[in-house]
């Protein structure tokens, strides 16, 4: 069986620029999620050659890894995620996840300010991580006004 260039995979070098695909494919993302957060993180800066094709840095994937982690694992908004790169700085907080002492959770929660429960929430406000328990019990309350709302439009529907 002969496979053809398309067909084998070739193993690039750590140092290697790779392209949104690729790059989007290590980090189980869509591709239009790495754009997206090009709008809003200036330090993510891909290399653009001809045609807009992009080329992320080794440095440009440790961000959208970083960012990726602060989102969807520790609760963060958007604007939470730039407060701390504002705050702490891109190159601190990389450190700081990257610190073999500690988890990357840790070391990510460590480096970040302590959020003032008294404050009223904003757009910009750093959530913290909802446990396992909590999750389960909103989308349990969530299911039962669903339910309460189709009860309620049975019984508002004319009848016929």
């Amino acid at each position: 069986m002969i496979l053809s260039p398309a067909n084998t995979a070739v193993e690039k070098s750590p140092e290697a620029y790779r392209t949104i695909r690729e790059v989007a494919d290590s980090l189980d993302l869509p591709q239009h999620v790495l754009r997206f957060w090009e709008t809003r993180f200036p330090q993510i800066r891909p290399l653009k050659r001809a045609g807009g094709r992009r080329y992320y840095r080794p440095d440009d994937i440790e961000r959208l890894k970083l960012i990726k982690r602060l989102l969807y694992d520790e609760g963060y908004t958007i604007k939470g995620v730039q407060k701390l790169f504002k705050e702490q700085g891109v190159q601190a907080l990389s450190a700081a996840a990257a610190s073999p002492v500690a988890s990357s959770a840790e070391a990510v929660s460590a480096a970040a300010p302590p959020v003032e429960t008294s404050q009223a929430p904003d757009a910009g406000a750093i959530r913290p991580r909802l446990a396992d328990d909590e999750i389960a019990a909103l989308r349990e309350a969530l299911a039962e006004i669903a339910a309460a709302e189709r009860i309620l439009a049975q019984a508002r529907a004319p009848v016929s």
